[in-house]
């Protein structure tokens, strides 16, 4: 008897290889970075994006700005031959000699040989 109540108690205290149980074990992972720090890498990607943006359409509006200016200039440089050409043509149509041959063959009597040029004097 002595020998089948050792058994007993071998059997209830040691494990047996029949019936042994397998323990899950959960592992935590840790994370590589914490909520906080993932809060605060997304407002300072936030931050850069906007800024970002604002630096393209500053940009953007700074170029468009010049561009503007560059069509201004031209027209101003085109507008400005234009008014040298007329200046010129005027000079040209004023001579005292073309007014004459003008008054000649239109009938009118040139008393004085001398013709002087007229210039308008505005008193303001």
């Amino acid at each position: 008897m002595s020998e089948n109540l050792a058994r007993s108690w071998e059997q209830s205290y040691s494990p047996s290889v029949g019936k042994q149980e397998k323990q899950t074990v959960k592992v935590h992972k840790k994370n590589w970075i914490t909520k906080g720090e993932k809060v605060l890498y997304s407002g300072a990607g936030a931050l850069l994006i906007a800024a970002s943006i604002y630096v393209v359409s500053f940009a953007s509006s700074t170029d468009t700005l010049n561009r503007e200016l560059q069509s201004l200039e031209q027209t101003v440089q085109h507008q400005k031959v234009t008014n040298e050409g007329l200046v010129y043509e005027k000079k040209q149509l004023s001579r005292p000699e073309r007014i004459t041959r003008i008054a000649k063959e239109n009938g009118l009597k040139i008393q004085d040989a001398r013709v002087k040029q007229a210039t308008a004097y505005h008193n303001n």
